[in-house]
């Protein structure tokens, strides 16, 4: 480093013109703003998650210097392990550390900073995704460096002025390093979305031109990555630029709403960038079309949803940032927001927060990967809380899904999103796959289910569920972990084949005044879209949306006598929840909000499993397993 910059951070940087408060005791800055939080829903059900989640942390932490390969790093129950991004928690643990005046947070954040120093940084000033990986991926930099950034801007003063010198000098040396890896092409789009942010928060802070004109340069590149219809951003998987048969990018919802997005808004916040700021507010109210009533987004059809977890995506930082920080002139955001967060306190447990709403049910030890990724996204709010204004009412404020619409198409992802009295659902054909086969349901499948008393009757899952990233997903251990996608199958050898494989499907809607009804004409294919041996199959299905109730219609032809194919139709439940046989051909599924009614014109098999239920880590969610057998099926749902 040149002497003039090493002059410059040991003098304090932006402290010198007061950014940063003097040093000392702790502060009362963010205790002032105590009235603000209190009376407002959002920011205080925040706090409360915030120090539930911190706290459970801290009491997860390695604290014994006698082993310092485990010495402040924080264990993680699901994984056994230490996670090599839990270093981005020291913002938020600085946070609570000042705003509750307690030492303890702050004695974590600087033993959690030493781990990192230790465990998982290079000396080319990048840190690394896992202390023991083949893969040494270094793009988790940009990550440590803004919440490191953040934790010197907002709470630098409660540390000691060598350690302050210390971090200060790291972390200039970790953007320096990202400048020699990030550019638009680099990883998938969030990489280079969140530069933006980071380049210019630590160019800021560092009184860094260099930095500052690079933040800005990622940020505008970013504009190239919205569609041009549904203003979607695109990049989730390669080739960025390239589209798909059906004309359509990689993109995916989770990714987009909990961490590219939310960085877009927080430079352009920074920076008082307009012209950014107009697109994401657009693309933001595009992205708000996919969240559930109940605050769940509903990215059943995304590139990356191997990460999905109903509430959003296990390693993504949280939506909070993206809508609340602009509530004050869009309050669907704020409540965007707050249903969310109302969901991450519904999937939360004794400081945990869980991988889906089924997980705890279903005995799925909680992986600690998803609160502190989401420790950022509440402490960002909570120290913006003048930033995070409340509608008055806030029960008068919709969200769009909440509104009967009848058909909202997506051509960008060839989806297709229904309202039809209490009935919400998600049809989609999106043909763009990730780095592996079989991933996100397609072929004109049913993704989403969802009744305003019920919540999810029917969800996608994965088509096969595989660790695409080993160390941010758990590991199948052999529970009943099968598709919760409704779809045929036929099982020849080892190779499978499914209606929901097929990229090439064609589908069409009519939509009157009583009825919406899909038309899908789909192949059963494998992952490598080829058909069986003895020829191809077709598959013809119909969704008909009344208010009343869904009716699924399934054919199939041609058949040879030979080939054995099910149908199988995941209803999702907990297994606690009561089921009644009526019928032979009529079942009924008691939940809190009303009983699931489900006839077909075959008789219903209900597979057997250890719990009655199966499981699947996408969205994280149970459900009761019917199989019927015939290549016509016809079934109707409804709920009283």
């Amino acid at each position: 480093m040149d002497t003039t910059r090493r002059d410059f951070l040991k003098s304090g940087g932006l402290a010198s013109v007061g950014l940063l408060m003097s040093k000392g005791a702790f502060s009362s800055t963010l205790s002032d703003r105590t009235a603000e939080v209190s009376g407002n829903e959002l920011l205080s059900l925040s706090y409360e998650l915030l120090q539930q989640w911190a706290d459970r942390l801290i009491s997860l932490q390695f604290n014994d210097p006698k082993v310092p390969g485990l010495n402040g790093g924080i264990l993680c129950p699901a994984c056994s392990k230490v996670h090599g991004r839990i270093g981005d928690t020291i913002y938020p643990l600085m946070f609570l550390a000042e705003k509750k005046q307690e030492q303890k947070y702050l004695d974590a954040a600087i033993l959690l900073y030493n781990w990192r120093e230790k465990m998982v940084s290079f000396p080319d000033g990048s840190w690394v995704n896992d202390v023991l990986s083949a893969n040494l991926w270094k793009g988790i930099t940009v990550f440590g460096a803004t919440s490191l950034c953040e934790a010197l801007i907002y709470h630098g003063h409660l540390l000691d002025p060598k350690t302050r010198d210390a971090w200060r000098d790291r972390l200039y040396r970790a953007t320096e390093f990202l400048t020699s890896i990030i550019t638009m092409d680099y990883g998938n789009i969030n990489y280079p979305v969140t530069s933006a942010y980071a380049y210019s928060l630590v160019g800021s802070y560092l009184n860094d031109e260099k930095f500052i004109k690079l933040g800005r340069e990622f940020a505008h590149q970013s504009l190239d990555y919205f569609t041009e219809e549904n203003s979607l951003l695109f990049g989730e998987g390669t080739p960025k630029r390239i589209k798909s048969p059906k004309g359509c990018y990689s993109i995916d919802l989770g990714y987009n709403v909990e961490e590219s997005l939310p960085a877009l808004v927080l430079y352009a916040r920074l920076t008082g960038d307009k012209e950014v700021m107009d697109v994401v507010v657009r693309s933001l109210k595009s992205h708000l079309e996919f969240m559930l009533p109940d605050g769940a987004w509903d990215n059943s059809w995304g590139t990356r949803n191997f990460k999905w977890t109903y509430w959003g995506s296990r390693t993504s930082d949280g939506c909070q940032p993206a809508f609340a920080l602009l509530s004050d002139e869009h309050p669907e955001f704020y409540q965007a927001a707050l249903r969310n967060t109302k969901l991450l306190a519904q999937c939360s447990d004794n400081g945990y927060l869980y991988g889906g709403p089924h997980c705890q049910s279903y005995g799925i030890l909680p992986c600690i990967h998803h609160a502190f990724t989401h420790c950022k996204a509440l402490a960002t709010i909570l120290h913006k809380s003048d930033q995070v204004v409340s509608p008055n009412p806030v029960s008068r404020v919709t969200l769009p899904r909440e509104k009967e619409y009848g058909v909202k198409s997506f051509p960008d992802i060839q989806t297709w999103l229904v309202s039809k009295g209490h009935w919400r659902g998600t049809i989609t054909g999106y043909d763009r796959e990730y780095y592996m086969k079989n991933g996100h349901a397609t072929g004109g499948a049913l993704a989403m289910l969802w009744h305003n008393k019920i919540g999810p009757v029917i969800t996608a899952s994965m088509n096969k569920y595989t660790t695409q990233e080993s160390n941010n997903m758990h590991m199948d251990k052999g529970i009943n972990n099968i598709p919760l996608t409704p779809r045929f199958e036929l099982l020849e050898g080892n190779r499978l084949f499914m209606n929901i494989s097929d990229l090439n499907a064609d589908i069409s809607f009519v939509e009157n005044e009583d009825e919406i009804v899909f038309h899908v004409l789909a192949h059963l294919v494998d992952e490598d879209q080829n058909h069986p041996d003895e020829g191809s199959i077709k598959c013809a299905l119909g969704y008909t949306f009344r208010s009343s109730g869904i009716t699924i219609k399934a054919d199939l032809f041609p058949l040879k006598p030979s080939q054995k194919i099910k149908f199988f139709l995941p209803i999702i439940s907990t297994n606690n929840e009561k089921l009644d046989t009526i019928s032979s051909k009529q079942m009924a599924i008691h939940k809190p909000g009303g009983m699931v009614n489900i006839e077909t014109n075959v008789p219903i098999h209900i597979l057997e499993t250890d719990k009655g239920r199966i499981f699947n880590f996408v969205p994280g969610m149970e459900a009761v397993p019917i199989e019927l057998s015939n290549d016509t099926v016809e079934i109707d749902i409804w709920v009283n």
